[in-house]
């Protein structure tokens, strides 16, 4: 009976501070504008100064409209309320963390893209985009300065018998001196998303160019690229046309000895994936005969986000010999065990949201520190698994590259 008293005094003091908290939330601010993901001329959805954001949709028809904030968002997602005029029309609960954030439409139980919105690949599919903007924004600002290329480039992979796609950052001097050479950076994607990820949602290319206008780093490309090799092909699309001539192309016959399909599923199915010859016996050799690249250990680094992280862990412990710098951005940790030569490994990020494991990542820095390696740790504040924690920390890890 008394422990029974207490916990309902305690629920009940529990309730009332909640009630507290939310009757002394600031007032939303009608200071809202269109979103800087939207489509031209579209003027919903918007985002006022707090960070609340407002959806506006004409669906006459539907009977219910939700929007599905994804990463970081709005648990349960955000109710519509339909007006006379067809339209329908909600505001967040409350203000969502800065950056970046996937989000899909939910009518009638079925799933849609914003029209107001362009689209980004996330969550295995197209998902539409929204922006909150962040007191450090100007990091991967659109800004007057020179700005460097990103190119996309198909190459033949035969060990999956497709041709693959990449996308490459070349810095801005690249096209001035044909004679320098620079060092290279692989970087990858988390899962569900896909080569377009880094530069479209993470800026990657933006914050180069800041970076390098501001004197802060040695310019180098980076190399985006799948990283999945075991669906085949990412959810919903087309495989790419073989070579002519090649296995598989009309009218070919199998290649002797070719793989047989990797099956997928799970942590073991993405690092597991065939991946690893992908990158380093195809696509880095293209890269090197395609690129001025500085074609060597020392000048070569690799980095992923999330599943990127992962299998930037996974391919640099099986293949010491081809990267001398790594990041595994809320992508897990090294520890010393790990790493079997320490003596060509130059550089070791890791980073992650402060919502997310920033204890680990600073222990397992310090941990490599204490054994000798040059080992970094980074948190970002006040974010989770997102890009706003990427952004930050290609930001960060950038500029202790190749020095």
């Amino acid at each position: 009976m008394k422990k029974s008293l207490i916990s309902s005094v305690l629920i009940f003091a529990l309730s009332g501070f909640l009630c507290v908290a939310q009757t002394n939330q600031p007032p939303i601010k009608e200071d809202f504008k269109p979103s800087t993901k939207n489509q031209p001329g579209q003027q919903y959805p918007m985002v006022n100064s707090q960070g609340y954001a407002r959806f506006r949709v004409v669906a006459p028809q539907a009977q219910s409209v939700v929007v599905s904030l994804g990463l970081g968002g709005t648990k349960g997602g955000t109710p519509l309320t339909k007006a006379d005029d067809g339209s329908w029309m909600g505001t967040t609960a409350g203000p969502l963390e800065e950056g970046f954030h996937y989000y899909h439409l939910t009518v009638d139980g079925g799933v849609f893209n914003d029209p107001g919105t362009n689209n980004y690949y996330g969550s295995t599919r197209w998902e539409s985009g929204i922006e909150i903007p962040a007191h450090d924004q100007d990091i991967y600002a659109l800004k007057n300065v020179p700005h460097g290329k990103v190119e996309q480039v198909l190459f033949w992979s035969p060990s999956t018998n497709t041709v693959r796609r990449a996308f490459v950052y070349t810095p801005p001097s690249y096209t001035k001196d044909v004679n320098v050479r620079y060092p290279v950076l692989y970087l990858q994607h988390g899962w569900g998303e896909d080569e377009t990820a880094w530069s479209n949602q993470g800026h990657a290319n933006l914050i180069m160019d800041n970076l390098i206008a501001e004197g802060k780093i040695k310019p180098f490309i980076i190399v985006m690229t799948y990283g999945m090799t075991n669906e085949g092909f990412r959810p919903g699309a087309r495989p790419a046309a073989p070579a002519p001539g090649a296995a598989g192309a009309p009218g070919a016959r199998p290649a002797a000895g070719a793989p047989a399909a990797r099956p997928a599923g799970g942590m073991a199915g993405m690092l597991n994936n065939g991946f690893e010859e992908v990158l380093v016996d195809e696509l880095i050799p293209y890269i090197d005969a395609n690129f001025r690249t500085l074609a060597n250990q020392a000048n070569r680094a690799m980095a992923g986000l999330s599943m990127g992280g992962m299998e930037t862990r996974a391919i640099t412990m099986s293949r010491p010999e081809v990267f001398s710098h790594f990041g595994l951005m809320s992508g897990g940790t090294y520890s010393v065990e790990d790493i079997k030569d320490k003596s060509n490994v130059k550089l070791i990020f890791m980073s992650a949201g402060s919502f997310e494991n920033p204890d680990g990542v600073r222990k397992a820095a310090d941990n490599l520190k204490a054994a000798g390696f040059n080992a970094v740790s980074y948190v970002s504040e006040g974010t989770r698994h997102e890009f706003q924690t990427w952004r930050r920390s290609l930001y960060e890890m950038a500029q202790l590259l190749f020095k």
